[in-house]
């Protein structure tokens, strides 16, 4: 069964997916973003404590994502075929089992977090509220992990937008908690940090519950929490093996973010401010690279679960023309009103604020060029998760990021002595390596071998 689509059709069903879950990121973005405001607003050390904590939350909740994200391909390929329904079911319940057993696994790091972030070189003081932070969040890792596989298979089986209402529900619940919380208003304790896990616990749970409340009344027929003590070592299997290496793909991304902060910081304290704002304003737009990427991976797992690849392929040039088409868009506003974007972020009175924008122009010209590659390799990421490849993918993304990009970003930054636009430079060399090798690798390996499995399964079926 063919489907022909023409390129507009194709690029409509990828906004269908897409732009609730590019909505859904930007949520996320709004809950972090709500909770540096008002911790700001209460108090610096508050501040720089949950940074400190949220920052290695992340970076964990990243690895254990993995799973969550296998789940996407393998749920959307076995929607398209006829007796798909006991491999959903099988897929969803494993991923959720394995990110339960994550979660435990790495609680221990957030109860005893203190010890860890001194031994990474940081105050007693700052690792102890942050530890008071973690120590509540850490619980958090659970409904936040679960949350995700739920709407990772909601999102193969194309339900997007409820993904989209859920977090803006969730958004406002941490504005809310956050409010009374952290400050103590309308008679709630002042709880400071402590307020600020509470909320983003608040926000997890309830996350979790509204979308599970939404799957199990929408696909009654998948029956998720049957037999759920069961394990079911084949799939686990076929999860951990994607799902790792798609953790740490992420971890080696964001680990490379970090590691950038910190070259910046041997720089001072302006170009370290303008690197904040610069990468701040580049993961806004990021995220929509993300969303499109994640309906790449949907569309191409159907297309190989209905073994349709003229479709395949016709739909995967579509989500990169349109992956490059929003990053040309970004270019021209980051280098029409570089100066405008950067101040929205400082404080008019800071008497640093003319030399933060002038160095903060210099990095949003370069990350023009930035998101260019950054979302050429999102998109081939995301494409080649759809044919299920993800452990060569990890192995090429380690070498760009690291191998490439950080020597380049040092060589350029501090050999070369071109400050913070070479450690730029570098980070745009070593994802567009990444982003070269990833798309050679889809469109002249992956693609090539379903295609040819494929015609060996039918002429084997037609024997």
């Amino acid at each position: 069964m063919h489907h022909t689509m023409t390129p507009s059709a194709h690029g409509r069903a990828i906004l269908v997916l897409g732009l609730p879950l590019i909505g859904g990121n930007l949520g996320q973005i709004a809950i972090g973003v709500t909770d540096t405001l008002m911790l700001g607003w209460y108090s610096v050390d508050a501040l720089a404590a949950a940074v400190l904590g949220h920052s290695m939350w992340f970076s964990i909740f990243l690895l254990g994502s993995g799973f969550a994200n296998a789940v996407m391909p393998l749920v959307a390929e076995a929607s398209e075929q006829p007796d798909g329904t006991q491999t959903i079911r099988r897929t969803a319940r494993m991923g959720l089992w394995l990110s339960v057993l994550f979660a435990v696994l790495v609680l221990p790091l957030f109860l005893w977090s203190s010890p860890i972030l001194q031994a990474l070189g940081q105050t007693k003081p700052l690792s102890d509220d942050a530890q008071d932070l973690l120590r509540i969040v850490g619980l958090a890792m659970l409904p936040a992990l679960l949350a995700m596989v739920l709407k990772s298979y909601l999102a193969a089986l194309e339900h997007t937008r409820v993904v989209l209402w859920v977090t803006i529900a969730a958004a406002l619940v941490n504005a809310g908690v956050n409010y009374l919380l952290i400050f103590g208003n309308y008679g709630a304790p002042e709880l400071g940090i402590k307020g600020a896990g509470y909320a983003s616990s608040a926000v997890h749970c309830v996350t979790l519950l509204l979308l599970a409340g939404y799957a199990l009344r929408k696909f009654p027929e998948h029956d998720l929490l049957a037999r759920l003590w069961r394990p079911d070592p084949e799939v686990i299997k076929r999860l951990f093996s994607m799902g790792v290496p798609i953790g740490l793909t992420y971890l080696a991304e964001t680990s490379l973010f970090a590691a950038s902060a910190l070259m910046m910081g041997w720089l001072g304290t302006v170009p370290l401010a303008a690197h904040g704002v610069a990468i701040q304003i580049a993961s806004a737009t990021f995220v929509v690279h993300l969303g499109l990427s994640s309906a790449a991976t949907v569309r191409v797992g159907k297309a190989l679960g209905r073994q349709d690849f003229p479709h395949l392929r016709r739909g995967a040039v579509v989500a990169v023309w349109m992956s490059v088409a929003f990053a040309l868009m970004t270019v021209a506003v980051y280098w029409s009103i570089p100066a405008t974007l950067i101040g929205m972020f400082i404080d008019p009175a800071d008497p640093l604020r003319p030399e933060i924008i002038s160095a903060g122009i210099t990095l949003m010209l370069l990350a023009g060029v930035f998101q260019l590659v950054d979302g050429a390799q999102a998109m081939a990421l995301g494409l080649l998760r759809g044919l299920k490849d993800t452990q060569v993918p990890m192995i090429y993304a380690v070498l760009s990021y690291w191998c490439v990009g950080m020597t380049c970003s040092y060589l350029l930054g501090f050999t070369l002595g071109l400050g913070g636009a070479g450690i730029w430079g570098g980070l745009s060399i070593g994802l567009c390596c990444a982003a070269v090798s990833m798309m050679l690798r889809f469109w002249r390996h992956i693609v090539p071998r379903a295609e040819q499995r494929s015609a060996v399964d039918t002429s084997g079926a037609g024997a």
